[in-house]
């Protein structure tokens, strides 16, 4: 009984050596595609996955229509890409614009300044040791705590002949 069942259990190829080991490669290459898919589909987000599941097709039309989903979701994104882009770009220009202006601003500011100074610089006594503005200049000191230059103290040196 049990040698017929094995006969007709596996049908006429029952004894067949080369189709039992093609079936068992085929088991196992079965076994393994899965395996990957199992772990394509665990390290993969949302969109990778949809790369994945695409690969197994009933028809050509369900092939296009997926893969034409595809496209759309795709064309989405690099529409969203471009536009973050192009948003980007404008924002750099107006900064830019913007730095520029107020690089202007200060050099008009600073060359008043340097007027001012070049007018004001004979009117002071001789003297002061105002007098000699590149030596206040060298003795000046920026202070990073409270931001601002610290200048020496104008002082008037009176000279008494005996």
């Amino acid at each position: 009984l049990q040698l017929l069942e094995r006969q007709v259990v596996g049908g006429e190829q029952a004894k067949n050596q080369d189709l039992r080991e093609k079936r068992k490669h085929r088991r196992k290459y079965a076994d393994e595609r899965r395996m990957q898919l199992a772990a394509a589909l665990q390290q993969s987000n949302e969109d990778s996955s949809d790369w994945v599941l695409l690969n197994v097709y009933d028809s050509i039309q369900e092939e296009a229509r997926a893969k034409s989903k595809l496209l759309e979701k795709m064309q989405k994104k690099l529409r969203a890409a471009e536009t973050e882009i192009e948003d980007l770009q404008s924002e750099f220009e107006v900064e830019k614009i913007n730095y520029l202006s107020t690089i202007r601003h200060l050099e008009r500011d600073l060359m008043l300044s340097q007027q001012l100074l070049d007018q004001v610089q004979p009117l002071i006594r001789r003297d002061c040791n105002y007098s000699n503005l590149e030596k206040i200049k060298r003795e000046s000191v920026w202070d990073e705590e409270i931001g601002c230059w610290k200048i020496p103290e104008p002082v008037i040196q009176k000279t008494r002949l005996p």
